[in-house]
């Protein structure tokens, strides 16, 4: 079995690259270990708490025990499907700020500033206003990644874009557009009700030009001769088998997978692969390192009136709901109810926003249980750019076995102040008067938690993973020894191999990471066809005219 270019991982940066390299007219195969995306739990929208808690979706990853968290671990729910995590995630659409790739530029990832990675945002965004204004020069109308905007139909979503202002915040009508800063509607991956994930958008329609083709397995290895990469070693029903590459093998396998494939292929930290018997192929300590997330707290308040989500939270509601969505995609069903956001800055002196927030009209986990309290509503709410650091690292040398993951959460100082800060304002946001026919009292943290130390109790049992691992196989100049890829998305020391996914990110960019995962693979598929990357864009961002002595 062989093609042109084997991609590992049918995921966001996977399905992207599969898309382009496939349009080029060269021959593409897809490797995925996860099974179809096929039916109700992954398609339709507001089901999206399912997939990520269920084994036959989801890798099932947990991070070790946290020394900060007091032993906790955190889960890392990672795709185990066709579509990889864009197929269990939330659906939130978020670019970054463009600050995150202007940052990425000054550490060393050489073209990947704001002005080069802009065209590639337009050129994958087919964008769809929904009527709630936006801003059309900065977006792409052709792409084959659909991004809509609920109707935002419960007056609760208004009430949280309002009380934003009353706070004294900025109003955005399109954080993705030249202002994040600011409260507004929230963008969604989601077309004509479905979920359009990675693989609806690019590796379903790659796969109908007959040039691309999807083959499940488990990748164990990737095959290296004389320091380039040939092919990937894959297992099949018990029976291994070798996929040969005759271009380039392209690893988008996720920001724990990615690393752990390159380490069992011998690319990784030299005594690190001695320790589990694996010869070394290139010495590269930065492989699994760099790892970062963002963390949140669900701030939730007991609703006044019963205008939540919460009466839909039964099994009628559920089946008239489910009903209604499989026979028409419209409805309750057709949204991820995630339909209002802000970006904030915590204090002055920050230039461009800190902390991110999803209001959702309920208050609910992502595992679908609810409190007791009834009706409620909740704001996700945390800081974007924690200075903590972790790993992923091996277990053993079994393929099929879990790495270690250690994220080293909450182990800056400045993440307990951000966390506290973010409880205050929040508190502040749904004490505004927009908020007042609504508020019965606050569910959690809970009245009586007011002080720095009650607070960082909470924070310690309650604060729970956002999903978005990366930065594992970081983007550097090659002098750099903590790079894991070239600028071009290159493994550095090993010819025909590169990483297209949220593991090369040197730094974790403002929200949700669906989108910048799929911009990755977008551009490291013109870096692989030899093209030449799209011409710069010249649109700057709005800055807050006051930032460096106002918070707002």
């Amino acid at each position: 079995m062989q093609a042109d270019f084997v991609i590992v991982g049918a995921g966001s940066g996977g399905c992207a690259t599969a898309y382009r390299l496939a349009e080029s007219g060269a021959s593409v195969l897809v490797i995925e270990h996860g099974g179809t995306d096929a039916g109700p739990f992954i398609q339709m929208p507001a089901a999206l708490s399912y997939p990520m808690n269920m084994s036959r979706y989801d890798w099932g990853y947990m991070s070790e025990p946290e020394p900060h968290l007091g032993g906790r671990r955190l889960a890392c729910p990672r795709g185990k499907v066709v579509g990889g995590s864009s197929s269990i995630n939330g659906m939130v659409y978020v670019r970054g700020h463009a600050m995150d790739y202007d940052h990425w530029a000054e550490e060393g990832a050489d073209g990947w500033a704001y002005a080069d990675v802009l065209p590639y945002f337009r050129r994958m965004e087919n964008w769809h206003d929904g009527g709630h204004g936006g801003d059309p020069a900065w977006r792409g109308k052709d792409g084959p990644l659909h991004v809509t905007r609920g109707p935002r139909d419960n007056p609760l979503f208004d009430a949280f874009v309002e009380a934003g202002q009353q706070a004294g915040y900025e109003v955005t009508d399109d954080y993705n557009g030249e202002k994040q800063e600011g409260f507004g509607p929230m963008e969604q991956t989601v077309w004509h009700g479905r979920r359009w994930s990675a693989a609806n958008a690019y590796l379903r329609p790659a796969m109908k030009r007959g040039k691309c083709e999807l083959v499940r397995g488990l990748a164990c290895r990737i095959m290296i001769e004389e320091g380039r990469a040939t092919g990937v070693e894959l297992e099949r029903g018990g029976i291994r088998q070798i996929v040969r590459a005759r271009r380039e093998v392209v690893l988008a396998a996720s920001s724990i997978n990615s690393p752990k494939l390159l380490m069992l292929s011998g690319i990784g930290p030299a005594a690190h692969l001695a320790e589990h018997g694996i010869e070394v192929v290139a010495d590269r300590p930065g492989v699994g390192a760099n790892l970062q997330d963002h963390l949140e707290l669900y701030i939730q308040m007991a609703a006044a009136q019963p205008i939540t989500l919460y009466r839909h939270w039964n099994v009628v509601s559920k089946a008239v709901i489910g009903a209604q969505w499989l026979f028409t995609k419209t409805g309750l069903g057709a949204s991820n109810q995630f339909e209002s956001a802000a970006f904030i800055r915590s204090r002055a002196g920050i230039p461009y926003p800190d902390i991110q927030y999803h209001f959702l009209p309920m208050a609910v986990r992502y595992d679908g249980h609810a409190p007791a309290e009834g009706h409620g509503f909740q704001a996700h709410v945390g800081p974007m750019r924690s200075a903590s650091r972790g790993s992923v690292t091996l277990r053993s040398s079994d393929p099929a076995a879990a790495p270690v993951i250690r994220f080293n959460y909450m182990s800056d100082p400045q993440d307990w102040e951000d966390f506290r800060t973010c409880i205050r304002l929040t508190r502040e946001i749904f004490a505004q008067p927009a908020f007042e026919p609504f508020v019965r009292h606050e569910i959690q943290p809970g009245a009586s938690a007011q002080s720095d130390d009650e607070l960082d109790a909470f924070i310690s049992e309650h604060v729970e993973s956002a999903y978005h691992p990366c930065g594992t196989c970081r983007i550097g100049r090659a002098s750099d020894p903590m790079a894991v890829v070239d600028p071009e998305g290159r493994v550095i020391g090993i010819d025909r191999l590169r990483v297209a996914d949220s593991s090369v990110f040197p730094r974790i960019t403002n929200g949700n990471l669906n989108a910048p995962s799929i911009m990755v693979g977008e551009k490291v598929s013109d870096h692989i066809l030899g093209r030449d990357p799209l011409p710069r864009a010249n649109d700057r961002p709005w800055i807050h005219p006051e930032w460096e002595t106002a918070q707002r």
